[in-house]
């Protein structure tokens, strides 16, 4: 991964296009920049609640990880 800091050890992709070449178009890249970042906060903000409510890490980790292997591609698109 290379690009702009989105927090401790972690930055942004070069978005890519199933073909493998980089997105080019700015505002497009600008807008999965800031979908990425803004999920980042979100679940960073989820675990520390979780952490603090007693929750295992190791489990509240495993649910994000299933969220996002669960989500659908509504365009029938395979990546």
């Amino acid at each position: 991964m290379s690009g702009k800091k989105a927090g401790p050890n972690f930055q942004v992709p070069v978005w890519k296009q199933p073909d493998g070449q980089p997105v080019s178009c700015l505002e497009k890249v600008k807008v999965l920049n800031q979908n990425v970042i803004e999920i980042r906060q979100l679940a960073q903000d989820a675990l520390e609640d979780a952490i603090l409510m007693g929750c295992d890490e190791a489990q509240v980790r495993a649910v994000f990880y299933d969220l996002v292997a669960k989500l659908e591609n509504p365009y029938g698109k395979k990546s």
